[in-house]
């Protein structure tokens, strides 16, 4: 796992890379999560799509809404990028476009665009 540690507006945020699963359980995203707080001081993460495992995305394991219940206790605001297309579910997409229209938690298709989310949205 790489983090970069960018300064945009004021603003910490930590963009994350790595080649594995990050993501796999809601405590490995609070493990991520606090690991880049202590590291970095950012609150604010931008990752890639493929370092969150694909049960996230099945909305009915309700692992995509614990986490972001945990991030939005503990003051995370997170971004995630990649391509979204290849999923169907109606109840997905929803959760998608709600996301979106919010303040905390983002699903976008490239990294400039998550950044970009974290700056805008207080």
């Amino acid at each position: 796992m790489n983090i970069e540690h960018l300064k945009d507006n004021g603003m910490d945020i930590a963009v994350i890379s790595s080649d594995e699963k990050l993501i796999v359980d809601v405590q490995s995203a609070l493990d991520l999560a606090m690991t880049v707080k202590y590291e970095t001081g950012a609150a604010k993460i931008v990752i890639n799509k493929s370092a969150v495992c694909d049960e996230f995305f099945i909305l009915s394991s309700g692992m995509a809404g614990e986490i972001l219940q945990k991030f939005i206790n503990y003051h995370v605001r997170m971004a995630i990028y990649g391509d979204y297309s290849q999923y169907t579910s109606k109840p997905l997409k929803d959760f998608i476009y709600e996301s979106n229209n919010g303040n905390d938690f983002f699903f976008v298709s490239t990294k400039d665009e998550a950044i970009q989310k974290l700056t805008e949205t207080q």
